[in-house]
């Protein structure tokens, strides 16, 4: 195993391919259906993603306001003028044997992403982002002699965003691809389902001693954020081993095992003449309209960055905060709330990072479920503030109010709103004083931990119903301390 200090000896520069899956409802250039998640094979396709002869592609308008909104969530605006391109290559899941993409004028040619690695924030620099029809997809039957094609996934609309190889570690690398898919998310422009591919990242890495890049390999289809750092995690240390055995890296194209955590070569990597690249002759070029893009701009929901600003104003911990902002609706539910009232956001964000986090993950409950019973959720933050209920046992009412049932009236049902009235709570504590002699004692001679018996005492005198605070305030009140 190569040392700490050999690794440090070299740079490192990974760049970041990402491929996002748009959700439109059609094809980028033809009317075929674009879910293909639980569609049988070569069920979505039709003439256009057959490449019949005389087939035409027509431009969807949809992707490309969703590459504009792509363009804004990146920080940048899109080029006014853009066009498309033929990539060529043979595969059997390419019926044109050419890819419709975006190589000479893509719409996004700028922008970055801004990520915070060891309490320092840093920002990963877009080279470009361009929108091209996705391949069909390969299978390989297990002990079978053949290969089956898929033609489902064929002209669904992507866009293919390239880093600058700014990004120098893995744990870098797996930040950048987190807060790329966030940006995505929020945008509402893709389901970024992870497990389905609709978000899929190649990276590439290369390592030197100079001020020059190295080679660089790139590892495709990578679908979760933890494969991402590991395979940049062992590209990194492949090569350097290499390189300090005299021997030399290899340009080329590797594909990640997840069950071995190792990369492996899959073919030479391709340069851009590999691929003869030519204008798209049946598609005109992209013309933007300036105030097609205010119209979007003004459309753009919050981002993560302004909503971690409001959240931090609660007090929470970044941890907490990273929690609500992976569900969209959630963060703003929560930053709106902060902005009327600061006191209940924070009760109701301790209880979504904690107790609902816990429900949603046992499927007990959903995210969409726990936004749309806002009201009630306030209103059960609201009855804790002004000691009407405890937060033990609020909490025992949170997957009834989550299903939209009042809180205020559950919590009479069921004997758990909290007594707080000092007439009522005097007798009761008179009384357990009497029957407590010797802790009352030891109360007035200062052995403190006593009262905390008599605070028990006293909650199970009420049902426990009493207030904790307020009945020690009382005792402490009738022992004369």
């Amino acid at each position: 195993m190569i040392s700490q200090d050999v690794i440090k000896q070299y740079t490192v520069s990974i760049g970041i391919e990402c491929h996002v899956q748009f959700n439109t409802k059609t094809k980028l250039f033809s009317g075929a259906g674009n879910d293909a998640r639980k569609a049988a094979p070569n069920t979505l396709v039709n003439h256009i993603d057959f490449g019949m002869p005389g087939a035409l592609p027509v431009l969807n308008e949809k992707a490309v306001e969703y590459g504009i909104r792509a363009a804004f969530a990146l920080q940048t605006d899109p080029q006014l003028s853009s066009a498309f391109d033929r990539k060529h290559y043979f595969y059997p899941d390419l019926p044109m044997g050419y890819q419709i993409t975006q190589f000479y004028h893509p719409i996004i040619t700028s922008g970055h992403v801004d990520i915070v690695i060891d309490g320092k924030p840093k920002s990963i620099r877009i080279h470009e982002a361009h929108l091209e029809a996705d391949a069909g997809k390969s299978t390989h039957p297990a002990g079978k002699d053949y290969s089956l094609v898929d033609l489902n996934r064929v002209g669904t609309p992507l866009l293919e965003i390239v880093s600058e190889p700014d990004i120098h570690s893995a744990a870098e690398a797996r930040l950048y691809a987190h807060e790329l898919y966030l940006l995505m998310k929020y945008t509402g422009i893709s389901d970024v389902d992870l497990f389905h591919g609709n978000m899929r990242f190649d990276v590439n890495v290369s390592v030197s001693k100079t001020n020059e890049l190295g080679t660089r390999t790139e590892t495709k289809n990578l679908n979760s954020f933890r494969s991402v750092e590991k395979a940049a995690e062992y590209e990194i240390t492949r090569q350097i081993e290499l390189l300090e055995k005299g021997q030399t890296i290899v340009q080329e194209t590797r594909g990640w095992d997840d069950a071995k955590q190792r990369t492996a070569s899959q073919r030479s990597k391709e340069d851009a003449h590999d691929y003869r690249y030519m204008p798209e002759p049946d598609v005109p070029p992209i013309v933007l309209e300036p105030s097609l893009l205010e119209k979007l701009r003004a459309e753009m929901p919050k981002m993560p960055d302004e909503l971690r600003s409001q959240l931090a104003t609660l007090g929470i911990e970044t941890s907490q905060i990273d929690t609500l902002i992976e569900e969209p609706s959630v963060a703003l539910f929560v930053a709106e709330l902060a902005a009327d009232d600061t006191k209940t956001a924070k009760t109701i964000a301790n209880w979504l990072t904690g107790e609902v986090l816990r429900l949603v993950g046992d499927n007990v409950t959903s995210w969409s479920q726990v936004v749309a019973a806002g009201g009630q959720l306030t209103r059960l933050a609201e009855m804790v503030q002004s000691d009407k209920l405890s937060s033990t046992n609020a909490k025992l009412l949170l997957v009834d109010a989550i299903g939209g049932q009042d809180p205020e009236q559950l919590a009479k049902e069921r004997g758990l709103v909290q007594l707080s009235d000092a007439s009522e709570l005097e007798a009761i504590v008179a009384a357990v004083i009497v029957a407590n002699p010797k802790p009352a004692e030891d109360v007035r001679a200062g052995e403190m931990k006593a009262i905390g018996f008599l605070v028990g005492q006293v909650m199970k005198a009420s049902k426990g119903q009493a207030n904790p605070s307020v009945a020690q305030q009382i005792l402490r009140k009738q022992l004369g301390i």
